[in-house]
């Protein structure tokens, strides 16, 4: 039997709405363009997709979440998911991945920029990964 521990750190909310509100919001866009740019090219991809994979953290400083689980002979390792197998993964990206993450990603900034749109907006800004090259967190 093995104990999982979640592990989130994180500022205060009501810092975290400021920062978005303030910063967060154009911010969010302009990093998520780059990002993009990044990712359409060979050479950039590793570091547009570690962009991409930050995108909350800059549009709401929200934190990053990591699984810990400790084994019952005191081991601890961080768990990860299964991966698609990386040619189906190539694949996707570039014949869907590349321009429909563009795509999703406009909507998700749009729909963060009014209130009623928030959360489903954020929701996408968290599955961006998935949307460009099937990535699973």
């Amino acid at each position: 039997m093995n104990t999982v521990i979640v592990q989130e750190r994180g500022t205060n909310l009501i810092i975290r709405a400021i920062y978005f509100i303030l910063f967060g919001l154009w911010f969010s866009g302009v990093w998520a363009a780059i990002a993009w740019v990044f990712c359409v090219t060979i050479i950039g991809l590793p570091l547009g997709l570690w962009m991409l994979n930050r995108l909350p953290q800059v549009s709401t400083l929200q934190p990053q979440r990591a699984d810990l689980v400790i084994s019952n002979d005191g081991r601890v390792y961080q768990r990860s998911m299964r991966q698609t197998p990386f040619l189906l993964r190539a694949i996707y990206f570039l014949l869907v991945g590349w321009w429909f993450s563009a795509l999703w990603m406009a909507a998700a900034w749009a729909l963060c920029s009014v209130i009623i749109g928030m959360p489903f907006g954020f929701w996408m800004f968290n599955r961006v990964p998935a949307v460009i090259t099937l990535g699973r967190g």
